[in-house]
């Protein structure tokens, strides 16, 4: 197949290059930057420049592809609100081009959304409309586009690592960094699901070839570990203290990650393994972070 890839040279976009290209399908990259085109075009892929406030750009992107995989998202969490708009627009620009076809339309959201509450898994099988985060702007638009009669499909994320990001935990580094001191909030039990960047670009991949309308993935590879032994390995890492700060101290320490720094969200793919017969392989979280040079990470 030729697929339309946003995000395609993004941390997790490019693996998904190059999974893609490996199993003979043809790519179509977008990029805004002559960097990016040149590194698309080194790897085998064509080039499409535009960006995901162009929606023009979007939907001639997709109207040239025989699917469409939408990884792009603006990951500036200080502006979280605005970006999941962002990215509910781009979603419904991308369907746009779609409508009347069968061409699949593979959108990404977070494993949060499949929240069970009450510090239960999320599970693939659970969406709620009225869920908080505003994350879930995206897979309401696929919802949307899927009663215009798109195939839509959705593929959700944890932290997403490898030894030179993890996520929301890059800036968790960055942060720590800055003030000399690694926390967790209260006993530091909350979790966090996490896979490697390379099982996820797979889980991508086995995701479009199936190709079922409306199915729900988690690409999930641990499904919790504790902020306490994140806290712990960031702060071996960077060679600061560790400690415990009050519910009523996270506001003034974490800033806007404060929002999901005494989450708990631990979250299954157990649905996932069993259909996509998908078996992550990457090493964990803890062992990338105790892999990682922290001479510069979580600067940025």
């Amino acid at each position: 197949m030729r697929i339309f890839l946003t995000g395609a040279t993004g941390f997790i976009g490019s693996r998904v290059v190059t999974e893609l290209l490996a199993s003979g399908h043809q790519v179509l990259g977008m990029t805004r930057s002559e960097a990016g085109a040149r590194a698309l075009a080194t790897a085998g892929a064509d080039v499409h420049r535009g960006q995901l406030e162009d929606l023009d750009s979007l939907r001639r992107g997709a109207a040239q592809a025989d699917a469409v995989i939408h990884t792009a998202f603006d990951h500036d969490f200080a502006n979280f609100v605005a970006n999941c708009e962002k990215d509910r627009q781009a979603i419904k620009a991308l369907g746009s081009a779609l409508i009347g076809s069968s061409r699949p339309l593979l959108i990404t959201s977070g494993t949060g959304m499949g929240s069970a509450g009450h510090g239960r898994p999320a599970l693939e099988s659970i969406f709620n409309p009225d869920h908080p985060n505003p994350r879930s702007a995206s897979e309401l638009a696929g919802a949307e586009m899927s009663a215009a009669g798109v195939n839509v499909s959705v593929v959700r994320l944890p932290q997403v690592h490898d030894t030179v990001k993890q996520g929301l935990v890059s800036p968790l580094i960055g942060m720590f960094r800055a003030k000399g001191v690694a926390v967790h909030v209260g006993d530091g039990l909350n979790r966090w699901p996490a896979v490697h960047v390379l099982d996820a670009a797979r889980l991508y991949r086995l995701v479009l070839e199936r190709n079922e309308p409306g199915a729900r993935y988690h690409a999930v590879a641990e499904e919790g570990i504790s902020a306490r032994d994140i806290a712990k390995a960031i702060g071996a890492g960077l060679n600061v203290p560790v400690k415990s700060i009050t519910p009523d101290e996270v506001a003034d320490h974490f800033g806007w990650l404060g929002m999901f720094a005494d989450m708990d969200m631990p979250a299954s793919s157990a649905w996932t393994r069993q259909v996509l017969d998908w078996h992550p392989m990457g090493p964990g979280l803890i062992a990338d972070l105790e892999r990682m040079d922290y001479s510069g990470a979580g600067n940025t």
